[in-house]
């Protein structure tokens, strides 16, 4: 397509968002009639249908639409046949002004500073009535919506021709990674329905407790941690005496500490992420402009429950988040990222919001505020300390201090895991909330995916995970993690079919235990449930039927910490047979046994035993015969009956993504980019190696490795090879091996000595 028809489009496109018709029509109409622009000629003349539309030129909208039935894209048959029943209807003059539009938006320019097109989908928000039947018919057409992630350049050579499910029709998965095409349903909202049955808050309310019991517990065994270290070097350095300040029990202090914490949590975490991130205030007006509805449904639900507006503002970010902080609800805050308005719909803002006010509602926001204050600084040190470390030059200095940045990350670690069955839980009930608020789950479910997108567009966009990502992850919508193959996978295979594992494997919930988010497919399934009961259809159609899997692999899965209960059954017989023994007189072993401790020493042995009966079968032989390859990737991904534990060999090519320098020296942000998308790498350094992981950021590899279906996919790495033949390797086999053999060990150790 020439770049003056390229600019037209875009300029088209933009003025039909903004709201100016005429100038969209006049933008549109030249491509739209030419005949040497193909895909650009389809989408002007769909935007031309909604602009007519729109101006009441019905008539010309109508002769569009017949032509576009025509097409050979069966796609674009679909759209039209349904725009032109939209607008062939009659209907009263006031209700016409009331359609939404056709809702057909191309996909973004590739640069950078180009703004992101969305449809401004703005349906029209009812109260609830209490006792009135359900409307399910509207209107509204399902539009075909490509979304705004686009890529620049393609790293690999494109594939062979795939057929793809979107409006391009038969292209190539390159060709598909640049026009980032998707058809969404569009599937309908509710016009009036019922209020859903109240959920029961208690175990919210018990767990948003026991979240800031375990932070105060966790922040006090390491505020002695560190105060016993101190005074202990001060013992042993001349001159110095320890503090007697630092042998006094912290725990009073703490405990007053964090509830004053909570307290003042709006004006720090205002003070904070202004400084950190650049976030400012965010004008309710402005608002409007992005998100009518958003308006609308923050103001009535703050009216109904006597509260006053939350204080809105804005973060200057690609990546799509939102999240909601503060002590109480007059003094709550909503914070967005510009990327989230410009990639999500009117509606889809508005869901969004609504559900930060069930945040508010529910009371965790404020667990969650105290949570973000204590590890937003925690996070800055970590990552001042790693830029530091990029600074110095002479290894023999930057060691010391690499070591540091990772213990104040393992520290982040441990702070934020207090919170992750909080987090995971708030947004069962934060969704329910958002959907009986708008009516509309299949807006939200549009939204969560979307951000998902965006998430993944913006760690694509920038070749690494974003300080801004991983340190406010615990309060978005959607993790930065499972966002990477939800994300990046939907030009080669449909959200049903990666999402099907979410919601069909029988063991799922296992493996999110680590997981600060829950599965995307178990929210969305709830999600789809609420439209049905309103009689609704649903965005996404999963089949209902569950996966079968072998019980023995799932047990071989876990055989290391089940392995641990079954240490505790031997202590326990052990413990029989010398109580046996000893009545017997015939064996004496109270002088080990007398303080309990052989029980600490049969867990590690039975962790031991475990772990050794799980490692032939979780690092197989990778064979040359039956490796996956990246055409392979979506197969793997769309399979819900798989388990980490089958340990698919895999060689794919593809670049290596990641941080680069001292914040990654424990390989925590590795993302291997392949043509079918994004997928998270598990890496081991080894001493000794010439080549560093962080050498091969950013550059074509070869990853060969076992790949793994879980909550997160990911490949546990065996070597890293480039193309001019340095190759790193990553003993995971070993490792495992060496954890078992010390766990015996030790294990054995406490269970001799006591």
């Amino acid at each position: 397509m020439p770049s003056h028809a390229k600019s037209s489009l875009e300029a088209g496109l933009v003025a039909l968002k903004q709201g100016n018709y005429q100038t969209a029509i006049a933008q549109l109409e030249p491509i739209a009639s030419s005949q040497n622009n193909g895909t650009a000629s389809l989408q002007a003349q769909v935007g031309l249908v909604m602009a007519y539309a729109r101006t009441g030129e019905v008539p010309k909208a109508i002769a569009i639409s017949q032509n576009l039935i025509e097409s050979n894209n069966p796609q674009v048959q679909e759209w039209a046949t349904r725009a032109l029943e939209h607008l062939t209807k009659r209907k009263k003059p006031d209700q016409e002004s009331k359609n939404v539009e056709t809702g057909f938006v191309a996909f973004e320019n590739s640069t950078p500073d180009s703004p992101a097109v969305t449809p401004p989908v703005t349906p029209t928000l009812e109260e609830k009535p209490k006792d009135q039947v359900i409307e399910t018919k509207s209107d509204d057409i399902p539009p075909m919506v490509p979304l705004t992630r686009l890529k620049a350049t393609v790293a690999t050579p494109p594939p062979p021709p795939a057929p793809l499910s979107g409006f391009m029709g038969s292209v190539t998965r390159t060709q598909a990674k640049l026009f980032g095409v998707i058809y969404w349903r569009q599937a309908q909202r509710a016009r009036a329905w019922q209020p859903l049955r109240k959920p029961k808050l208690i175990p919210l309310r018990l767990l948003s407790a026991g979240t800031f019991i375990a932070l105060f517990w966790v922040m006090r065994e390491i505020l002695k941690l560190a105060m016993g270290f101190i005074n202990q070097t001060l013992v042993k350095l001349p001159y110095l005496e320890p503090l007697q300040l630092l042998y006094r029990d912290p725990t009073k202090l703490l405990l007053i500490a964090l509830v004053i914490l909570i307290g003042v949590s709006p004006w720090l975490l205002d003070l904070l992420l202004a400084k950190l991130y650049g976030q400012r205030e965010f004008p309710k007006d402005v608002l409007n402009t992005h998100s009518r509805e958003a308006v609308r449904v923050l103001q009535r639900c703050c009216q109904q429950r006597h509260w006053p507006l939350p204080k809105l503002r804005i973060l200057p970010m690609a990546a799509p988040i939102i999240l909601t902080y503060g002590s109480l609800p007059r003094n709550a805050r909503i914070v967005v990222s510009q990327g989230l308005l410009e990639q999500l719909a009117d509606d889809e803002i508005a869901t969004i919001y609504a559900t930060q006010l069930g945040h508010i509602a529910h009371w965790d926001f404020a667990v969650m505020s105290l949570l973000l204050l204590v590890t937003l600084p925690t996070h800055q040190l970590y990552q001042q300390v790693s830029e530091l470390g990029d600074k110095i030059s002479a290894k023999i200095w930057r060691w010391p201090v690499t070591i540091l940045a990772s213990l104040i990350y393992g520290v982040w670690c441990l702070l934020t895991g207090t919170a992750l069955w909080l987090s995971r839980l708030r947004l069962y009930y934060s969704d329910r909330v958002a959907a009986e608020i708008t009516g509309n789950p299949n807006a939200l479910i549009r939204a969560l995916l979307k951000i998902a997108i965006g998430i993944a567009a913006d760690v694509e966009k920038q070749e690494h995970t974003s300080w801004q990502l991983e340190s406010l992850n615990l309060l978005t919508p959607v993790s930065h993690q499972q966002s990477l193959s939800l994300g990046t996978i939907a030009s080669n295979l449909s959200f049903e079919s990666f999402l099907k594992w979410d919601t069909a494997n029988p063991y799922r919930r296992w493996f999110t235990i680590n997981n600060s988010h829950p599965l995307m497919g178990d929210r969305i399934e709830r999600l789809c449930q609420i439209a049905r009961h309103w009689h609704l259809d649903t965005e996404l159609h999963f089949a209902s039927e569950a996966s079968k899997v072998k019980r023995q692999s799932f047990l071989l899965q876990i055989a290391p910490w089940l392995g641990i209960p079954l240490g505790v059954l031997f202590a326990a017989l052990v413990w029989l047979t010398w109580q046996l023994a000893f009545a017997l007189k015939f064996l004496n072993l109270k002088w080990i046994y007398e303080d309990w401790s052989f029980i600490t020493g049969c867990l590690l042995i039975g962790f031991s035993i475990g772990t050794v009966m799980r490692i032939n079968s979780f690092f197989p032989d990778i064979k040359p015969a039956t490796v996956q390859t990246d055409d392979s990737l979506p197969n793997l991904l769309s399979d819900p009956s798989a388990l980490p534990i089958d340990s698919i060999s895999v060689r794919l090519v593809g670049k290596l993504l990641g941080r680069q320098g001292t914040s990654n020296s424990l390989a925590q942000d590795l993302i291997f980019q392949s043509s079918a998308g994004l997928v998270k790498l598990h890496h081991i350094s080894w001493l000794g190696q010439s080549v560093n992981h962080q050498d091969l950021i950013g550059r074509q590899i070869i990853v060969t490795g076992w790949f793994r279906r879980g909550a997160t996919p990911w490949i546990d790495i065996q070597t890293l090879e480039t193309q001019s033949g340095k190759t790193i390797h990553s003993p995971h086999p070993i490792w495992s091996t060496f954890l078992a053999v010390a766990a015996q060990a030790w294990g054995a150790y406490v269970f001799l000595t006591g």
